[in-house]
């Protein structure tokens, strides 16, 4: 296997060949259905040839191809089930691994950031990679204190080919759009460029995967393993055992589902209340199924294993209280109050002027799964709200296109959007209710302070009883 190609010549020719690629196949598509092969049969192998060079050339690539291509893996489910079948395959494919770099390549970033005696801080080291991403792959080692460790290794000119694939793949992003229909590529690919430095700085993963690990140890439900050491281009940390979430999207029980989606919905919510980190990078190929000693055991006793926080958004208050009490209005179908926050949100332009009731019309339907005490997320619930925002003809379309997202919440919105995708891929159960009444600021009503006790009884007019019965004996 060569090394990660980094010539921006080369990577540039190969993403270039894929939108041209399109073409060829759409040509050769007609050619067939002249000859008298039905459209359907000739769409479907048009789009399994699209998904195998699409996803070959991202994969190969590494760098922000690849990252791109993981980006678009969780929103899988949104897909029309004629396309989606073809696309899962190759999809699932990124989630889990790329082409490794050459075993010299990774022998020589060791010595140059641990020093030339590096094989003395392991007792064991795999050179055969155990998982490869997009900017660094993973080797299985045993530290030399005795403990399992996972050394990650970034790819020499990594940095580079991140940004040069998203400036390459940024020009046909029109191309790109009906991978996923209802969703505009082009600021994905711009967000994505956004975060490229702060992924490629272990020093910064560290230090977030700590805080994580710090406070999430012990917890029941969620488990961060610890970082045993950090350098430029290299991170070790405890290695964590586990069934991958891709494993349980594809072969789970419904009840492994219905757990790995409750304890993914609870990780989203409770992690930037807990530590003012949101990590920012859901895509099952960075979660895995505890099981403990009992692999057979029931599912509700399985804790969800969370890693890679190259990418996190810093929110030291947690989740803005805006997103919760927003959704607490529109629940309650308070148009004009919902309408108003947006607007001093930036959700809307002061130069936009909409109607209210639309836009909470438009809103009910995105968040029916907090409305119920428990919501089965589904390919086809995703499929119909990807159809409803992204058909040109409908009326949610029309109006979602004089939206605005404000900067600060764009990355909140990727990751929820990017979260939802997967608990569809799982068609999990969910009582996303319960997470949001827990965890997200605004969503429950603030009482005034004392002004309840636990059985609902004003505790300010009792007090005032009380005061009233005092005074009443005195003067007697």
């Amino acid at each position: 296997m060569s090394d990660l190609p980094r010539k921006a010549v080369t990577r540039t020719a190969k993403l270039a060949a894929l939108p041209l690629g399109f073409a060829g196949r759409a040509t050769w598509g007609l050619g067939k259905r002249i000859g008298g092969r039905s459209a359907e049969i000739v769409g479907r192998e048009l789009q399994q040839r699209t998904a195998e060079q699409l996803f070959k050339v991202l994969g190969e690539l590494k760098g922000g191809a690849m990252k791109f291509g993981q980006a678009l893996s969780v929103f899988e489910s949104a897909l029309p089930e004629e396309i989606a079948g073809p696309y899962r395959a190759a999809l699932t494919k990124l989630q889990e691994a790329a082409p490794p770099m050459p075993t010299r390549t990774v022998h020589s970033v060791l010595a140059e950031r641990l020093g030339e005696d590096w094989r003395e801080l392991f007792e064991e080291f795999e050179d055969k990679p155990s998982a490869a991403a997009s900017i660094g792959q993973v080797h299985r080692a045993v530290w030399h204190d005795g403990r399992e460790v996972a050394v990650k290794v970034q790819y020499p000119g990594a940095g580079q080919a991140l940004l040069s694939d998203l400036a390459q793949l940024s020009r046909f992003a029109r191309l790109l759009g009906p991978l996923i229909p209802g969703m505009d590529i082009k600021p994905l690919i711009t967000e994505l460029r956004d975060r490229v430095s702060e992924e490629l700085d272990y020093a910064l993963e560290a230090e977030a995967q700590r805080a994580h690990a710090e406070e999430f140890a012990g917890d029941p439900d969620v488990v961060v393993p610890a970082v045993v050491h950090q350098s430029d281009q290299v991170l070790v940390t405890e290695w964590m055992d586990g069934v991958p979430l891709s494993e349980v999207i594809a072969d789970g029980s419904q009840e492994q589902r219905d757990r790995a989606g409750q304890l993914l919905a609870r990780f989203l919510f409770s992690g930037p209340a807990r530590t003012g980190l949101l990590h920012a990078d859901p895509h099952p190929g960075n979660f895995r199924l505890l099981t403990g000693a009992a692999p057979d055991g029931p599912a509700e006793e399985w804790r969800l294993g969370v890693l890679d926080f190259g990418t996190v958004d810093r929110l030291p208050d947690g989740l803005p209280p805006t997103i919760g009490t927003s959704l607490r209005m529109t629940l309650d179908g308070e148009a004009e109050a919902v309408y108003q926050l947006l607007c001093e949100e930036g959700f809307v332009k002061d130069s936009i002027e909409l109607d209210p009731d639309a836009v909470l019309e438009y809103l009910l339907p995105i968040i029916e799964p907090a409305q119920v005490e428990a919501f089965t997320f589904s390919r086809d619930w995703m499929r119909n709200q990807a159809t409803r925002v992204g058909d040109p003809r409908s009326p949610a379309h029309q109006l979602g296109k004089r939206l605005n997202l404000p900067p600060a919440y764009l990355l909140i919105h990727r990751v929820t959007l990017s979260t939802i995708g997967v608990l569809c891929q799982l068609g999990a159960t969910v009582r996303l209710r319960d997470e949001l009444e827990a965890w997200m600021p605004g969503f429950v009503p603030v009482e005034e302070p004392g002004s309840k006790d636990i059985e609902g009884v004003d505790v300010l007019d009792a007090l005032d009883d009380t005061a009233e019965e005092a005074v009443e004996e005195s003067t007697a």
